[in-house]
């Protein structure tokens, strides 16, 4: 056996003892509690099958591909050869303005995977049906993912500087609190679960891997102290963005219903 397939068992093992937990509270509340039938129980079970499997591929896929991918890309764009190259000028020390290239790979690594994560895919959907199609799908999408690629940019430069974390943080959660005030209610409770489902499948594994590499490739920097933290940032700023969405979008509505007609 292959150590590729070994690894997949040990995965799938693992993963087995995970999701069993949550079946056993699934089927006992099914039966013990509500005692009635599961509906379409096969189909039911196969699904179970399939989490499991796509649990399994997904972390190896995670292990093998992702995390390294996202080491491998914050190393060469800290590489002091790399920055001294594309500066075109003398080797000098380098200072926070010369990670440029940091600062925007990680602001598109941030709104390519949010567009893509299927979480947030799926309350979009929800937001639209729900609101008789006032929200557009791609319109949140692309209003988290513009979140998430700030913060994510915002948290590259915190490490870069070595700035301690919570005063982005406190920052950004007091602009928040701010906007919940004058935001329309009902994008609140929409725009604070955007900030949480960010935080899934396929943008956790990069973002994290760019931050440790990051940290671990800049002079002065802890792994530990500042390798941890843009996940923070991740989940933060779309909560800000949708909201200054919905205030942008009422005020023009309201701009709109004020003007004269002849104008």
């Amino acid at each position: 056996m292959t150590p590729l397939f070994e690894q997949f068992g040990s995965t799938l093992v693992a993963t087995m003892g995970d999701v069993i937990p949550i079946a056993a509270i699934i089927f006992g509340f099914q039966f013990l509690v509500l005692r009635r039938p599961v509906p379409n129980l096969p189909r039911v079970v196969m699904g179970f099958v399939y989490v499991l499997l796509g649990l399994a591929l997904f972390l190896i896929g995670l292990e093998k591909a992702l995390f390294p991918l996202g080491e491998l890309m914050a190393k060469q764009l800290t590489d002091p050869a790399f920055i001294h190259g594309s500066l075109m000028g003398v080797p000098r020390a380098l200072a926070w303005q010369d990670y440029y290239w940091v600062y925007l790979f990680a602001a598109a690594i941030g709104f390519s995977t949010t567009m893509a994560e299927p979480s947030l895919i799926a309350v979009a959907i929800k937001a639209r049906e729900v609101s008789g199609g006032t929200i557009s799908v791609m319109g949140l999408r692309s209003a988290v993912a513009l979140g998430v690629a700030m913060g994510i940019a915002l948290g590259t430069y915190r490490i870069v500087t070595g700035t301690p974390l919570h005063y982005y943080i406190i920052a950004g959660y007091i602009l928040v609190i701010i906007q919940t005030v004058y935001a329309p209610k009902m994008i609140v409770p929409l725009a604070y679960d955007s900030g949480g489902v960010t935080t899934s499948t396929v943008t956790v594994p990069l973002v994290t891997a760019l931050g440790l590499g990051l940290a671990s490739t800049v002079p002065g920097r802890s792994t530990l102290l500042d390798g941890f933290g843009l996940i923070a940032f991740a989940s933060l700023f779309p909560m800000i963005t949708v909201m200054g969405y919905a205030q942008i979008s009422a005020w023009r509505a309201r701009r709109s219903r004020l003007q004269p007609e002849g104008d």
